[in-house]
């Protein structure tokens, strides 16, 4: 098994409350784990994800992420079965179960932001980090923030692939006290894919076995789809660290960090699972999207069974 020799890292200061994922390549030994809810509120209602391109994208690269939140709840959407509308409706159980009346999530894609000049330069903190998801909506929205490969992050690749949070919103947001949800995830095709793009990269540590072909031909944007997916369900379910999670609030385990390291039914150490695999690139995947997409996608905690739940 994988020497787990990587934490979660959990930042906690005036400007943010921020839950970070867990490494790639680190497996979670013990499949049945039951998540408390700690009776804060979970993100509902109509919700716009914004997207903050922090360096240098290539249309192709930006497409890939667009196609992946679009599928998410937009109906309209028809791809085959396994789905990645399929995949998210496990986060609804989260709601059903928190007791509380609350409307229907419902995601859409929001602002595009480029910032291709890096305004902040090349090596970020978590203050700059909630600086650059601040430029997006902070009212109904999760500001995702996406570093390009070059830009290097306190604690990315030796902690973390990605993190969560919070941040006070504007003045001019109306609300007491009101915070708005964030992401952000790092490429990691130059700097570690083999802690944060595994199973698309060989990995750095633990069992070692042939790297899968990146269904998007992308071995960095795949790796940032599955940590970003990871990160959205985390984010719905426990948006301000009061919500649906296990452990100490410091090092929480959620919806999707419960289940690191298992895509599909018969995953172990070192193994992600009996994937599908595209007859024409040779591709792992486990959820169709729109525009003919395939992505791998991260197994979720069913809370109603305490098991995580794949879809293949």
């Amino acid at each position: 098994m994988a020497a787990s020799m990587f934490q979660i890292f959990v930042f906690i200061s005036f400007f943010q409350i921020s839950i970070a994922s867990r490494l790639l390549n680190e497996f979670i030994p013990d499949q049945t784990q039951s998540l408390k809810y700690h009776n804060g509120p979970l993100l509902s209602g109509k919700i716009r994800i914004n997207l903050i391109w922090y360096g240098k994208f290539k249309p192709s690269q930006k497409a890939i992420v667009n196609d992946f939140l679009t599928s998410l709840s937009d109906s309209s959407i028809k791809a085959a079965a396994p789905s990645v509308a399929s995949w998210w409706k496990m986060t609804a159980k989260y709601y059903e179960l928190s007791d509380k009346k609350s409307t229907p999530l419902f995601l859409s894609v929001g602002k595009q932001v480029l910032d291709e000049n890096y305004s902040l330069g090349k090596a970020l903190t978590n203050k700059k980090i909630v600086q650059l998801a601040s430029k997006g909506d902070q009212k109904n929205a999760i500001n995702v923030v996406l570093t390009a490969p070059d830009v290097t992050v306190d604690g990315f690749c030796m902690s973390r692939c990605g993190t969560h949070g919070s941040a006070p919103a504007a003045a001019g947001v109306k609300g007491k006290n009101y915070k708005f949800a964030y992401i952000w995830v790092g490429n990691s095709e130059t700097q570690c894919p083999g802690q944060c793009a595994w199973p698309f990269h060989q990995p750095i540590y633990g069992p070692q076995s042939p790297p899968l072909i990146a269904p998007n031909g992308d071995v960095g944007m795949d790796g940032m789809i599955i940590n970003l997916a990871s990160l959205l369900a985390g984010t719905v379910t426990n948006p301000f660290g009061n919500g649906y999670f296990q452990g100490p609030a410091t090092m929480p385990l959620e919806a999707a960090s419960a289940c690191t390291g298992i895509y599909a039914k018969g995953a172990y150490p070192g193994y992600a699972g009996d994937l599908l695999t595209d007859s024409t690139t040779g591709g792992s995947y486990n959820a169709n999207g729109g525009n003919g997409r395939k992505y791998l996608l991260p197994a979720l905690l069913d809370p109603s069974t305490s098991a995580c739940s794949t879809l293949v």
